[in-house]
């Protein structure tokens, strides 16, 4: 468990930040911006949960996910390589097929679409879908960093298809918080021209 007992050190106060090898980095570096947006997109899911309290299906899933995003965090803030790559904590083949169990599940009891759905309904559903958007960033600044680090997507590809399936699952279980009673709120093609 990890035990911390002094919040603040002051070494960030000159832009930098010092990843788990303990290399000092800019905090405007990519792998910064990248675990940065995973960040948080867990406190939007903190705030998403508080809709989904009293949802037996959706929270205890969104927790999960929580816990896994600091997994992923971790993940992305430890270089490929080096003394450290070998003992990093990684996002793991088990969490992304967990996800796809999840998304099966929850999409079983859907109505097929018949148009893109706009960010919308419920309360839960709205802050699902800002959290589905959060996500999608996320996976693109880890890719971003991925490509200016030359960080070896062996090593990394577990993590990105997490935040690939993540947002998917988001979708779905936006559906899901939909589905209760507001409804989708279904895109109209050029319904305001």
């Amino acid at each position: 468990m990890v035990k911390l007992t002094k919040i603040y050190t002051r070494t960030g106060d000159k832009g930098q930040t010092r990843l788990v090898t303990g290399e000092s980095v800019a905090k405007s570096d990519p792998r910064v911006e990248a675990y940065g947006a995973v960040d948080e997109l867990n406190s939007v899911l903190g705030l998403t949960r508080q809709e989904t309290i009293d949802d037996s299906r959706l929270d205890p899933i969104l927790g999960r996910i929580q816990n896994d995003l600091f997994d992923l965090g971790a993940d992305l803030a430890t270089p490929g390589i080096g003394e450290f790559a070998d003992k990093a904590l990684r996002i793991v083949e088990a969490q992304v097929s967990r996800l796809e169990r999840e998304i099966d599940a929850l999409n079983a009891d859907l109505a097929p679409l018949n148009s893109f759905v706009l960010p919308g309904g419920s309360r839960a559903g709205a802050w699902l879908h800002l959290a589905r958007t959060v996500c999608r960033r996320a996976e693109r600044r880890a890719i971003a960093f991925m490509e200016a680090q030359g960080e070896t997507a062996a090593v990394h590809g577990p993590a990105l298809r997490y935040l690939n399936r993540l947002s998917d699952l988001l979708f779905v279980a936006s559906r899901v918080a939909n589905d209760g009673g507001a409804g989708d709120v279904l895109w109209v093609p050029a319904a305001n021209r």
